[in-house]
């Protein structure tokens, strides 16, 4: 049986860059543009601030947005525990720090009185650790897990049950801070949204043509990595003559840098042809039922 393709150093360096990447931009955005305009953010860290609002308006004490982001996170990561696994838990674990590190570490300042600019600034700088933090196969923590767990029972993409879940952040600011810091929390929520839908691209179906000379061992990687169905075609070189496997595989935008891993260890000189796919009718396995098809192999 071909043993599961193990992704190199290279892949856990990009997961730490992305974790610090996370860190340092989800810290700007709420040090400088958020907190400063009085704009809340989405999840657990736009619940963080508006607990550390309550405190500093009405006990008149100030309260650490990285601290409260960090304990804010614990129970949550709970269920993630249970419903997502130990691995992905891990790395969304130090994305919590990471970002409540650099949160502490990193001064409140401000660049602009444009309360506008601010929101829309903070929420593409919170949006891109999101997205890509999801895109590598781990969250941010918070709601962004809740979020995952429906999107992947559903279908439906991460961003929009992202915007109905941080529909209570929005109702809190109104009430108890006013409504304007509400209104921009939208345009916040929504930025944030958007990004992270224009980067974690899971809802969107790719597919692969793969021509290479090791069908057998290609199919077997993809089958045990992926453990998604694939057709296999016999074709030859255009120039070359050379017997060579054509295997046909659809897969989403989120597995595709693995299967591009794949590709790349079992055959570096084979030729990948990957077009998107507006629709697939048929089975097509959840990421919870490809979990389970591993589980009992």
């Amino acid at each position: 049986m071909q043993k599961v393709i193990n992704y190199t150093t290279n892949d856990l360096t990009k997961k730490v860059v992305v974790i610090l990447l996370t860190g340092l931009s989800g810290a700007v955005g709420l040090n400088y543009f958020l907190i400063p305009a009085n704009v809340f953010s989405a999840g657990m860290t736009g619940i963080a601030q508006i607990i550390g609002a309550f405190f500093q308006q009405i006990f008149g004490v100030s309260v650490d947005t990285g601290i409260l982001i960090f304990l804010l996170n614990v129970p949550v990561f709970i269920l993630g525990f249970i419903k997502l696994g130990k691995s992905a838990m891990i790395l969304s674990f130090a994305n919590v720090i990471s970002m409540s590190v650099f949160t502490t570490l990193v001064p409140v300042g401000e660049i602009t009185h444009n309360v506008l600019m601010n929101a829309i600034t903070g929420g593409v700088l919170l949006g891109v650790g999101a997205g890509f933090s999801l895109k590598l196969g781990f969250t941010t923590g918070g709601l962004d897990i809740v979020s995952l767990l429906l999107s992947k029972t559903t279908g439906r993409t991460v961003g929009n049950y992202m915007m109905a879940l941080n529909g209570v952040i929005v109702v809190v600011a109104g009430f108890f801070f006013n409504w304007e810091s509400a209104l921009y929390t939208i345009i916040t929520i929504f930025t944030m949204s958007t990004v992270v839908d224009a980067i974690h691209t899971s809802h969107q179906k790719m597919t692969a043509f793969i021509s290479t000379a090791h069908g057998k061992e290609m199919r077997m990687a993809l089958s045990e990595n992926l453990v998604r169905g694939m057709s296999a075609m016999t074709a030859k070189g255009g120039f070359s003559d050379t017997p060579l496997d054509v295997i046909m595989i659809v897969v989403t935008r989120y597995e595709l840098y693995a299967l591009k891993q794949i590709v790349a260890e079992v055959d570096p000189k084979s030729f990948t042809n990957i077009v998107a796919t507006e629709s697939v009718v048929g089975s097509f396995w959840s990421q919870e039922q490809q979990k389970q098809a591993k589980s009992n192999k």
